[in-house]
């Protein structure tokens, strides 16, 4: 009996897994020849300017101090949204650390990185090198702009900005 049941469990679940060539396509950086890519988002690199993104943000104006309301607002969409994936130091859990972030990458940057997702990991060579590492595409979170920027405001209180 306990084996019948062992051998109907592990049945299903090898063919609960769904398409393979699907669960791939989730995992691999795109290119605008992969199949199943919406036609509105042609990669097109040349382009993608690396300082600001690919996004609606072209400058992001920061406060010489730190907007403290807006870092604790930050701190817990982060809780909510990120730490699950990311952790505040260098080390990499899913998805890379954030220590340093707001030092490597300009403001626009990550506002666009944390708005716009998907066609930046599309275009940006250092993106794509880190998803090969991660084998993971950070999904959008469908955060607001205010949260988009208080989640920036934190990741700057955790830079050491005071």
């Amino acid at each position: 009996m306990y084996k019948l049941s062992f051998f109907i469990v592990a049945f299903l679940m090898l063919t609960s897994c769904g398409d393979k060539k699907k669960s791939n396509e989730d995992f691999s950086p795109s290119t605008s020849s992969e199949e199943g890519m919406p036609a509105a988002e042609t990669v097109d690199a040349s382009t993608y300017d690396p300082k600001r993104g690919e996004g609606k943000y072209t400058t992001v104006e920061l406060g010489a101090t730190l907007d403290q309301a807006m870092a604790a607002k930050g701190e817990s969409i982060a809780s909510v949204k990120c730490t699950s994936c990311h952790k505040l130091t260098d080390e990499k859990l899913v998805g890379p650390g954030w220590k340093g972030v707001t030092s490597r990458h300009e403001p626009a940057w990550i506002m666009n990185f944390i708005t716009n997702p998907d066609p930046m990991i599309n275009k940006d060579p250092k993106l794509q090198a880190q998803l090969e590492i991660c084998l993971v595409r950070m999904p959008n979170q469908s955060l607001a702009d205010a949260d988009a920027r208080s989640l920036l405001e934190f990741m700057r209180k955790n830079d050491g900005v005071k």
